[in-house]
């Protein structure tokens, strides 16, 4: 068996090399302490407004973790995003508009509708907090007050009823001020749901028409093996344009919450 030579000299360079690893590993004291880093403005409260300043700044980072939460389940955003991805679908075109702009186009229209309620709250709880005119508490019994009174105008009294029912209230409850945030929440969410997929409906009947018109027309030309969607995608296309219907389906969402 011939050895080159090379691989000789790169077997010994080797062997050299891990024998002064193991020399300087074994060589290395084996009590030196690790360090470990230290927090020095970590101390314990020592007055009780240190301690409600603390637990200021816990619950602040609680409702920045939720504000995606907030902002998608509490506002008109559930309801405008299900309704473009049924236009969407209604056309078939499964990529035009990209997701990233339908959604950007929700998240603009929810600050439209939202307006009014965020600059009741900026007013009445957020501004005289800052002033230190009110405490902690109180701006936060403010802020919910232009937020549920949305949340009840878009809530049916069927949801609404059947989170009270299982929530095991106790009835009569005489005016909406009775009624949990916990409770009106979930039936607000359930509400936007079902309007949303009735919007939906509607926009889906002309696609389908066409669909059908489309579909009955090749088959009475026998032209079976050619697919109807090739067909009903432009006329779809171009009655949407002709009747603006961005226009209108905008229109019927802002219409809903006004």
């Amino acid at each position: 068996m011939k050895i080159n030579k090379n691989t000789v000299i790169k077997m010994t360079y080797t062997s050299l090399c891990l024998m002064c690893y193991e020399k300087i590993v074994y060589a290395a004291p084996q009590d030196i302490p690790i360090p470990v880093p230290s927090f020095p403005f970590i101390k314990q409260a020592e007055t009780t407004g240190e301690t409600a300043m603390a637990l200021q700044i816990v619950l602040l980072l609680t409702i920045l973790s939720l504000a995606p939460s907030i902002l998608t389940l509490l506002t008109s955003f559930t309801r405008t995003i299900i309704v473009l991805s049924f236009v969407r679908n209604g056309l078939g075109v499964q990529q035009v508009p990209p997701t990233q702009v339908l959604i950007g186009l929700a998240l603009f229209i929810t600050v439209f509708v939202m307006a009014p309620v965020w600059t009741e709250i900026n007013s009445e709880a957020i501004q005289p907090y800052m002033n230190q005119e009110i405490d902690t508490s109180e701006a936060l019994r403010r802020s919910q007050i232009p937020l549920r009174n949305f949340m009840f105008r878009q809530t049916r009294e069927k949801d609404l009823a059947l989170f009270v029912h299982y929530a095991k209230l106790e009835t009569p409850l005489n005016t909406l001020d009775d009624i949990p945030t916990y409770v009106l929440i979930p039936s607000f969410i359930i509400s936007e749901l079902k309007t949303a997929f009735q919007m939906g409906f509607i926009i889906f009947i002309p696609f389908l028409v066409i669909d059908m018109i489309v579909s009955s027309t090749l088959m009475s030309m026998g032209m079976l093996m050619l697919p109807p969607i090739m067909i009903s995608l432009p006329f779809k296309i171009l009655l949407f344009v002709m009747v603006d219907g961005w226009n209108l389906v905008i229109n019927s969402i802002l219409a809903g919450f006004h």
